[in-house]
């Protein structure tokens, strides 16, 4: 459909209502879980591994499927796919509060992970598809603004809810949630689908990559166990490269690929991308790992723990818009090599948490210069994978990043705690924890300060194009309304605009969402024109 809807009419409201709550489920669900790591840990009797497949049972399918589940909504209908999703999403909450162990709470995992590859991508697809092009603007950062508030309170409202009832109570919170989304959905969001004749899906690609992913993560965690030479863990790391070059195959072969691997020949789009890769891999090992040693070594409730990351976010929301203006006028090499330095920093910082729970001298000054890290490299890291691609593939381009961030952060959480000492029961002992932390922080900063020189060494800034003084350039500015492909997720942007004078394909007039790809909406919009680079 043409979207048409008005932002200050109550349709609009509604429809907006809609998907900031779906896609607010998922930013807390992610939020909370880590909180509750402990909890579940110690109630089950889990080992480390158990505790990573928690998290990677989620992300797994979450990664493997984002693009299939945007083609879906593309293609049966982006209301239906995504109020199945939020049912489904909901169904496995159930499941996972009700898990009678550890085994079943990962699968249930899985399950729900599912449930948010169909649920993340109709939320901004379907914004896109209903309101009107002078609207959508204002919608969008709606959207993302109050998507940032429900990230923000998470870990504080998952904190609670542990300490004073159960961890149970982080997945069934997510029911009234999810009852609401439907209720409004049904009655209220209008339906939508992509333009033109229906279109097959790719699903032995997004079968190839799913399996791929879990090959490679089950090996990486299950090293940790039986050793890297384990002829299980051996077949199975195999497997995983071998189903990542078949989905490479099917791909380059199919005559609608789920991921056109063209976009790629974009040398700034894969070392955006590489970048991607090496900054959020350093944030999700790191990331996983910080909750549980915060309550098992410093001895913070679940509550307080949750509460002492709040900074990063507020930096985040306060400074992102800024970073992103920033690279707008100079160009984003600068700040996709400070921040990744600035993480580093901050990671190695939280080397000097011993145990003796002083926020402010242990855990705050880290925290404040992750936050500074991030705030400063996240929007042009973003801006930049988008801006390089075609155009025509503006939308891909944004899943694509964001399944990055999402694959590189599965893989650190699945490998880290091994090559940081971590395993069996570890986290129950508060030196050993500490002593496998410190060595985790170490690691992750390295990787993080890779990022950095990678940056300096492959991106580029773009050239500034002089503008003519007899008569404005043609096609140079923004056209209002520029539709996402269904499958994008919020992690990217809208590309709108013929390509200027003098550009190559694909760096037309580009409005972008800045967020972090870890699981949250964007946080916040600005215009951007991208042009060649130097």
């Amino acid at each position: 459909m043409t979207g048409g809807l008005g932002y200050a009419t109550a349709a609009g409201r509604w429809v907006l209502a809609a998907t900031v709550l779906g896609s607010g489920i998922a930013a807390l669900d992610s939020t909370v879980v880590g909180i509750a790591l402990p909890a579940i840990g110690r109630d089950f009797h889990a080992s480390v591994a158990g505790m990573q497949w928690v998290i990677d049972g989620y992300t797994l399918p979450l990664a493997g499927l984002l693009l299939l589940g945007g083609a879906l909504g593309d293609v049966y209908g982006r209301r239906k796919i995504f109020v199945i999703g939020t049912i489904w999403f909901a169904i496995a909450s159930l499941a996972c509060g009700l898990a009678p162990s550890a085994g079943f709470l990962i699968a249930a995992r899985a399950v729900q992970g599912v449930g948010a590859a169909l649920l993340t991508p109709g939320s901004l697809a379907i914004l896109q598809a209903s309101f009107n092009p002078d609207d959508r603007a204002r919608a969008i950062g709606a959207w993302s603004g109050l998507g940032g508030v429900a990230t923000a309170i998470g870990p504080f409202l998952g904190g609670w809810l542990i300490g004073a009832v159960s961890w149970r109570l982080v997945f069934f919170i997510n029911l009234p949630l999810a009852a609401a989304v439907v209720a409004i959905a049904l009655r209220h969001v209008p339906e939508s689908r992509a333009p033109g004749p229906r279109q097959p899906l790719d699903v032995p690609g997004a079968m190839a990559i799913s399996l791929s992913l879990a090959g490679i993560t089950y090996g990486l965690i299950e090293a940790s166990a039986h050793g890297w030479t384990s002829p299980q863990v051996l077949a199975s790391l195999i497997a995983g490269v071998v189903l990542l070059a078949a989905f490479c195959v099917i791909e380059t072969r199919s005559s609608h690929p789920m991921l056109p691997l063209g976009v790629f020949r974009s040398r700034q789009f894969s070392a955006a991308n590489a970048v991607t890769f090496v900054v959020y891999g350093a944030l999700g090992g790191a990331l996983f790992l910080v909750p549980v040693v915060l309550q098992e070594v410093s001895g913070y409730s679940p509550l307080a723990a949750g509460a002492a990351l709040l900074p990063l976010t507020v930096i985040m929301l306060l400074l992102s818009a800024r970073s992103a203006a920033l690279s707008a006028r100079i160009g984003p090499r600068l700040q996709m090599t400070v921040g990744p330095l600035l993480i580093a920093a901050g990671m190695l910082l939280f080397t000097r948490v011993q145990g003796d729970g002083n926020y402010v001298t242990e855990v705050l000054p880290a925290v404040l210069v992750l936050g500074l890290g991030l705030a400063t490299n996240v929007a042009p890291l973003t801006a930049t994978a988008l801006s390089a691609a075609p155009a025509e593939h503006s939308g891909i381009a944004s899943a694509v990043n964001n399944d990055v961030a999402r694959s590189a952060s599965l893989i650190a959480v699945a490998v880290l705690p091994t090559l940081a000492g971590l395993t069996g029961d570890a986290y129950l002992h508060p030196a050993a924890l500490t002593q496998g932390f410190h060595t985790a922080m170490t690691i992750s900063a390295v990787a993080a300060a890779a990022g950095g020189i990678l940056a300096v060494a492959t991106i580029r800034n773009p050239l500034r194009r002089a503008r003519p003084q007899a008569e404005p350039a043609p096609s140079g500015r923004p056209v209002p309304g520029g539709t996402v492909p269904a499958g994008t997720v919020p992690a990217g942007a809208t590309a709108a605009g013929a390509t200027p004078a003098g550009a190559t394909a694909g760096e037309g007039a580009v409005s972008y969402l800045h967020c972090c790809a870890l699981d949250g909406p964007p946080l916040a919009t600005t215009p951007h024109e991208p042009q060649q680079p130097q």
